[in-house]
């Protein structure tokens, strides 16, 4: 019996009138779901806790057992440990975005028109950024318009606040210190000189200067934020006895799953957007699940949620529909046990992250199997699951698998 989280990343909305006063995910022809609904049991769940806006790294973290109040830092080093950089103990690490600016440093697209190649060349060049002597500066790009930053080196902290303006218009934010040490008043000056001199080096790159001529909003300034410090995290095969594998598109989830000891396996063609190459991401999550190495598997898609950020109705219904259609063969798998949800919600009209409960149903032999027929928001919310909390996920798999030993005499 196999143990498998399927998380379709931002999958939870609202109602919308331009879908009749349905949710995307109610909106969306889903019978491979709908089957498993109809054979398992829904219910709501707030990943952790009523009211809570996860960002998808603390969701997935609780998603997996882990106390995020007490494990999360940040998400930089996650990040930076999905995309291969080898952080250490010591390193401050951030996510960052890969920008454009006008000649004033107004950032007038925070994605950079979700630039999708070149960018490794762009970070050969903020390699060769020197800000101190003492201070390493290693950068790496990650999918579509995201990078990492590490810094390494002596008197460094990760008290400190964040570059992205969050909104376009507005000028990078000025780095502060969050606390009165000298370590955090120099670790904002150093990445302050890092974002101005990211702008320098960045606006007559070639990939750039390319860019601009193809019509295209050029990557000319880097954005840190999520700052963390590398933090502890018990590996999960040790906190489980059980051996994981992660399959998934963005190298945060990635990162996650690495810190926790977990295999990662990449998906050629992945994006991370509603342009994913399905088909691969659909042979890779199989092929895993059948595969005899592993115990347990934690999925993750993420198109859904960047439509919901990009306030596109029907690109997430969409998406949702060909997630749907990947999941046939798990549908018809009966040595599993399925659990797929949301980790947050990312309703089209907010665009981020809300608090709102996500739907969930699980999948596997021998469920008490509830009368509820189609997934969606509403109608999970009257499931026999009932609302539980993302902690309470590995618990409830555990004991479906067979695998954990009875509490008491």
């Amino acid at each position: 019996m196999k143990g498998i989280i399927f998380v379709i990343d931002g999958m939870g909305d609202r109602p919308m009138k331009e879908l009749g006063d349905k949710t995307p995910l109610e909106s969306a022809r889903t019978p491979s779901m709908d089957k498993m609904v109809k054979e398992g049991i829904t219910g709501i769940m707030d990943t952790i806790r009523p009211g809570v806006r996860p960002g998808s790294d603390t969701a997935h973290l609780t998603l997996l057992g882990y106390d995020p109040y007490e494990v999360y830092t940040g998400r930089g080093p996650f990040e930076a440990a999905g995309v291969n950089v080898d952080v250490k103990p010591g390193d401050i690490a951030f996510r960052c975005n890969f920008a454009t600016a006008d000649d004033d440093l107004v950032v007038t697209d925070r994605r950079a028109g979700r630039i999708n190649s070149g960018t490794d060349k762009i970070a050969e060049t903020i390699n060769q950024m020197k800000i101190d002597d003492n201070i390493e500066i290693i950068f790496k790009e990650s999918d579509a318009h995201r990078g990492v930053l590490v810094l390494r080196g002596e008197g460094l902290s990760d008290k400190i606040s964040d570059a992205d303006p969050k909104h376009e218009g507005n000028k990078p934010k000025i780095v502060k210190a969050l606390d009165d040490s000298e370590e955090a008043k120099y670790t904002a000056d150093v990445v302050n000189q890092f974002v101005n001199k990211s702008y320098e080096m960045l606006k007559d790159h070639p990939v750039n200067i390319e860019r601009i001529n193809e019509g295209k909003n050029p990557a000319n300034i880097v954005l840190p934020r999520g700052v963390g410090a590398v933090p502890h995290v018990e590996p999960f095969e040790e906190k489980y006895n059980l051996k994981g594998a992660c399959v998934a598109e963005t190298g945060l989830i990635k990162g996650i799953a690495k810190i926790a000891g977990m295999d990662i396996i990449d998906i050629p063609g992945a994006t991370g957007g509603i342009d994913t190459d399905i088909d691969s991401v659909h042979k890779y999550i199989v092929d895993t699940i059948k595969s005899d190495k592993y115990d347990f598997i934690l999925v993750n898609v993420d198109g859904a949620d960047e439509a919901g950020h990009d306030g596109d109705i029907f690109g997430k219904r969409d998406f949702i529909e060909k997630v749907d259609n990947i999941m046939k063969d798990l549908s018809e798998m009966d040595d599993i046990v399925l659990f797929v949800t949301a980790d947050h919600s990312t309703p089209v009209s907010v665009m981020d992250h809300t608090g709102d409960p996500v739907p969930v149903f699980m999948k596997a032999p021998g469920l008490r199997v509830d009368d509820i027929t189609e997934y969606g928001e509403r109608q999970a919310a009257k499931g026999g699951l009932c609302r539980i909390r993302g902690s309470d996920v590995m618990y409830i798999i555990r004991d479906l698998m067979n695998v954990v030993t009875k509490f008491g005499a």
